[in-house]
């Protein structure tokens, strides 16, 4: 029997990331409010480290048994046993940059470790895009590309870590001759800029947690506004699939604390080609029907 529990306890994720793959495996068969909890307990890993039983419930819009009920469907003693998962993340998180240099360059000082910093990011690259290859569905995919080669406009949203990504996004749809419009006004007209779009546009909205508030707000504004979402995003629970019309999870591989976005970038990529290929597609028709 204790051979048994000795087992069990072995297997509980002891780490964030196992943590969040356990919930997301299961998430399909969680009751409705343990699925409630573990929405929450994604979206907002910080209150779930250092709050309370009581103030967590409370945010959660639960009672507090049904987070002792969280932790024993997922295999804990209790929640405090699961709180030390989300505590130990937020550790390892709030780590300085300084600190994260540390772990990269190691105890090298031979000369060889520029190379091994760069064999790091090259590893956690293809680790990314080897996940994306085999997790992709062609389906969400032809969804996504027919939904945004029907928009009038693709309007372009994420901030932060994700920005690089946009900022691809805009320059190659305006390379291509497809109209598009990055979310971005140095003015502060964002929101002007999102009242012009309309439900014959599109938006392609990227955040990964900790999710960008202003993001998300306006993201969930213009879905509100019937604006179809295609949103690139890290986790079921994330706030920006409950409102995208297609949404893709992309998993980034990390190398010291640093996060890739090589598959990020190559699903970019492959929205936006696959819009213009559609879209040259159409008008070589459009001339072939004149031309009769």
């Amino acid at each position: 029997m204790d051979d048994m529990a000795d087992t069990v306890s072995e297997a509980l994720p002891r780490d964030f990331e196992a943590l969040r793959a356990l919930i997301l495996d299961r998430r399909e068969s969680l009751p409705k409010r343990i699925a409630q909890v573990a929405a929450y307990a994604l979206d907002n890993p910080d209150e779930i480290a250092f709050g309370t039983a009581a103030s967590i419930a409370s945010s959660a819009g639960v009672q507090p048994s049904t987070l002792i009920r969280f932790a024993q469907h997922l295999g804990y003693d209790g929640f405090t046993s699961l709180q030390q998962v989300f505590r130990e993340r937020l550790r390892e998180r709030t780590t300085s940059y300084e600190e994260r240099l540390t772990v990269v360059r190691g105890d090298a000082d031979d000369g060889t470790s520029n190379r091994r910093i760069v064999d790091g990011f090259l590893a956690a690259a293809s680790k990314s895009i080897d996940v994306m290859s085999r997790n992709i569905d062609d389906e969400t995919l032809d969804r996504a590309v027919d939904l945004l080669n029907g928009a009038e406009t693709i309007y372009i949203l994420a901030r932060r870590r994700s920005y690089p990504v946009a900022s691809y996004i805009a320059y190659a749809l305006g390379k291509l001759g497809v109209r598009s419009q990055l979310i971005e006004s140095a003015s502060g007209l964002s929101p002007e800029i999102i009242s012009f779009a309309t439900p014959r546009d599109a938006v392609i909205a990227i955040s990964f947690s900790p999710y960008a508030s202003a993001t998300v707000e306006e993201a969930r504004v213009l879905s509100a506004n019937g604006v179809p979402v295609v949103a690139i995003t890290d986790s079921a629970f994330s706030p920006l699939a409950q409102f995208a019309s297609v949404w893709f999870e992309v998993a980034e591989a990390d190398f010291g604390g640093f996060r890739s976005l090589a598959a990020t970038m190559a699903l970019a990529m492959g929205l936006t080609v696959g819009v213009a290929e559609l879209r040259r597609g159409r008008k070589g028709r459009k001339s072939a029907n004149a031309k009769a």
